[in-house]
């Protein structure tokens, strides 16, 4: 009967609704190449956790209910002291669980790692460059850039549309090279369920395919100072031709090149109010 719940409980959670089926993450499997390995990974983890709990809890009852003490019975229940299969039950059950969790854990990771010969083989490569409190992008193929400005978090409608902007192809592969400047930040694309964190003296990257248009919130996930929640940005996923339109108006500003890691945050917020200034 235990089994027969665990099943159950498993086949619901497998089909029964969009949320269940995105296992209730801010992403789906059409958003990018990834997302679809993430999520199936996620939900098999949640659905082998509550099965085993289904059959724990399940025995717990079962021992309660038969073995528990009956009314004008006051002999000691027999006790033993050694039960070989079952201990050997107890002991190969969770390895052979593990074992299992593992292999599907260790692929899922492999499928998010950039094999070494498609390093620097994407379609379109970005460093981010991390800095307290806001990102710069380069845009390395197409030699300019865009330098994120801190966004003043009042609450506010509009304040939105004034974050840093990344803008991507969709369908075409890119790789992202994450840089900081300061101090240790994280580059989070929550639909993309993906972070990874900008290390001090550290270069980190990954390739990723966005494969649905839209606009995704990105943000740091690594506690950074007094503002790291301003460290917020927009990603705009869209077709090629509006991404070319937005490159040629990177370049038209005069945002030519790429910003290094030399330039300290004051330097880049001086740059871009009298870049503002010149408009």
């Amino acid at each position: 009967m235990v089994l027969a719940g665990a099943a159950a409980v498993a086949l619901v959670l497998s089909g029964c609704s969009q949320g269940i089926e995105n296992g209730a993450l801010p992403s789906t499997p059409e958003i990018t190449d990834k997302t679809g390995g993430i999520i199936q990974l996620w939900n098999g983890s949640w659905i082998a956790a509550l099965s085993v709990g289904v059959i724990t809890w399940g025995l717990i009852l079962w021992a309660v209910v038969v073995y528990r003490k009956r009314k004008n019975d006051n002999k000691l229940p027999l006790q033993t002291r050694v039960h070989l299969p079952l201990e050997l039950m107890y002991t190969l059950i969770p390895l052979i669980m593990i074992g299992v969790l593992f292999k599907f854990t260790v692929e899922g990771i492999d499928d998010l790692a950039t094999a070494p010969e498609d390093v620097g083989n994407a379609d379109v490569n970005i460093q981010v460059v991390g800095k307290q409190w806001s990102w710069d992008f380069n845009y390395l193929d197409d030699d300019v850039y865009s330098v994120g400005v801190q966004a003043i978090l009042t609450g506010e409608v509009g304040v939105e549309e004034t974050l840093p902007a990344l803008y991507l192809p969709v369908n075409e592969t890119v790789e992202f090279t994450i840089d900081t400047r300061d101090v240790n930040h994280s580059f989070w694309i929550p639909a993309f369920l993906y972070k990874i964190d900008a290390i001090v003296g550290r270069t980190n990257s990954f390739q990723v395919t966005p494969t649905q248009t839209g606009i995704y919130q990105g943000k740091c996930a690594e506690l950074c100072g007094e503002y790291h929640a301003s460290m917020l940005f927009n990603v705009h996923v869209v077709e090629r031709d509006e991404y070319n339109a937005y490159i040629q108006s990177l370049r038209d500003a005069g945002n030519i090149g790429a910003i290094g890691l030399e330039f300290s945050r004051d330097q880049v917020v001086q740059m871009t109010t009298q870049d503002e200034g010149n408009e």
